[in-house]
């Protein structure tokens, strides 16, 4: 009984293990760019907003 118990948690950890390793293979794999076609898609590149003048104050 402990050997079956054992080996079904073997296999339950080898594929969340397998899911991890193919969620991390897409999400860092280049999209083929088709000619005329959308741009690829990637991860986000985070940017801060370009600074802006105010004039005057929030608070009035």
């Amino acid at each position: 009984m402990v050997g079956t118990a054992a080996r079904e948690l073997l296999l339950v950890i080898a594929v969340a293990a397998v899911g991890l390793l193919l969620a991390t293979v897409v999400a860092f794999t280049p999209w083929p760019v088709e000619p005329g076609g959308p741009a690829p898609s990637g991860l986000v590149d985070l940017q801060r907003p370009a600074p802006t003048e105010h004039s005057g104050s929030a608070s009035g």
